[in-house]
């Protein structure tokens, strides 16, 4: 790309500007290697200003020097000279570097959107292992022995996986986990304490999912603390959501009535699943669940894993990098994966189906949170809904659909283009969807 295209452009997660070289850049370059590399323009402030740098003869290899100095393992990136309307800038490119995370002066930062973060220890960890191969719950769990295994856990599994045909095992209980890799020389792995352990909590305390129903932020009406094996767990806590969300039943002339929950429970599940299957164990935070009167939030420590972004998972077929590989690989023999790097497309499909809003995905405190809204009074007022449209998409959420004849006996006073206008600003918000036209035009939930 031209030097002036970027610069044109903004500071991003694979470009930075600066006005001089100096402790700052070298963080940058640190930054830059450790994420998807990168391109550093100094001569330029944040804004996109050119304001030039002075070059000498001795500047770039003073520079390069530098870099090298001060990082572990050296890096010596390209770097050279642009001439930028009658002014120099330097351009140092960075590429990732293969075997992380790098560091500068004993930190290590990482890319996040225009600026550098610093790495927290567990971050660092997992960058490593993730660099090299390997995942944290491959690792033997400290004080743990075979006889904290529970044979009769692993032997449901071999039926589970051999049944839906993802694995043919032949082997006993102890020699298929070997053979899995998850004891090794006698040691479990962190990966078998928590899939299979007796008491997963007796080695590892924050492997738990706090859930709770809140009437506001400070009023709790019910709480619960599941713990037991990881796969046990993802049962209880759906038991949990189930007893606390709503609800109602819809004839549909099949024999049995269907159940209409207030948020699609396969969507509910696979939130679940994606916080237990990929939280970051070796931090002492436990999954919580939060269910309040208008929206289900569920967080777990532990951001994305390494090299996906907020923005991949709204993007069918996002690469899959799970951050605990055999957690995910016995979830997938299972079956409670259906497919690596799906879960978050599952998500979104059966909330569009349910006719509720994209659930939310966000890095934040830490972690990794998923918030899935419904349509209350107050959620859509603070989408600039006016009453009548709220009027109208609460009618369509307890009777299934409306058209225009039934949205003008709910509202009195208005006109009927008025009304039609109402329901076709639904449509373009992409609340309610049209099916039909004229006269048998009627709206659903989008």
């Amino acid at each position: 790309m031209d030097i002036r295209d970027i610069i044109s452009g903004h500071e991003s997660d694979t470009v930075e500007f600066k006005e001089g070289f100096d402790k700052r850049t070298i963080e940058s370059v640190v930054a830059f290697a450790n994420t998807k590399g990168g391109i550093i323009v100094i001569g330029v402030t944040d804004d996109g200003e050119v304001k030039g740098v002075e070059v000498g003869k001795q500047t770039l290899n003073k520079w390069v020097n530098q870099i090298s100095q001060r990082t572990d393992p050296k890096l010596s990136p390209h770097i050279h000279v642009e001439n930028v309307d009658g002014k120099d800038v330097v351009v140092i490119e960075i590429l990732e570097f293969p075997i992380k995370p790098v560091s500068t002066g004993g930190k290590c930062f990482k890319r996040v959107g225009s600026s550098n973060r610093q790495m927290t220890s567990s971050e660092i960890t997992e960058m490593h292992l993730s660099s090299t191969g390997m995942s944290w719950d491959s690792l033997p769990a400290r004080g743990a022995e075979e006889r904290d295994i529970n044979l009769e856990k692993v032997e449901k599994y071999i039926e589970i996986a051999n049944r839906i045909g993802r694995k043919n095992i032949k082997e006993g209980a102890l020699k298929a986990i070997e053979k899995l890799e998850l004891v090794k020389d006698g040691k479990p792995s962190w990966a078998s304490i928590l899939l299979f352990g007796e008491n997963p909590q007796k080695f590892l305390s924050q492997a738990t999912i706090h859930c709770g129903r809140f009437k506001e932020e400070a009023t709790i009406i019910d709480d619960r603390l599941i713990e037991g094996t990881i796969v046990e767990q993802i049962d209880e806590a759906m038991d949990f959501i189930k007893k606390n969300i709503n609800v109602r039943f819809e004839i549909t002339g099949k024999p049995q009535r269907e159940e209409i929950w207030d948020y699609p429970l396969d969507a509910l599940r696979e939130a679940v699943i994606n916080a237990v299957c990929h939280r970051d164990y070796a931090d002492n935070s436990d999954i919580q669940i939060k269910i309040y009167d208008d929206r289900f939030y569920i967080w777990n420590p532990g951001g994305l894993p390494y090299g996906i972004t907020v923005d991949d998972l709204y993007k069918p077929g996002h690469p899959s990098k799970p951050r605990n590989k055999l957690i995910a690989q016995i979830f997938y023999d299972m079956g409670i994966i259906e497919k690596y790097g799906s879960g978050a497309q599952r998500m979104i499909t059966a909330c569009k189906e349910a006719g509720l809003p994209e659930p939310k995905f966000e890095e934040c405190f830490g972690g990794f949170s998923v918030t899935f809204q419904i349509y209350t009074e107050e959620y859509l007022r603070g989408m600039g809904l006016n009453e009548r449209q709220i009027k109208a998409v609460m009618y369509v959420k307890e009777t299934g659909e409306i058209n225009l004849s039934s949205f003008k006996s709910l509202v009195t006073g208005v006109s009927e283009k008025t009304l039609y206008r109402d329901l076709q600003d639904l449509v373009s918000k992409g609340v309610l969807k049209q099916i039909g036209e004229k006269k048998w035009r009627k709206y659903k939930l989008q």
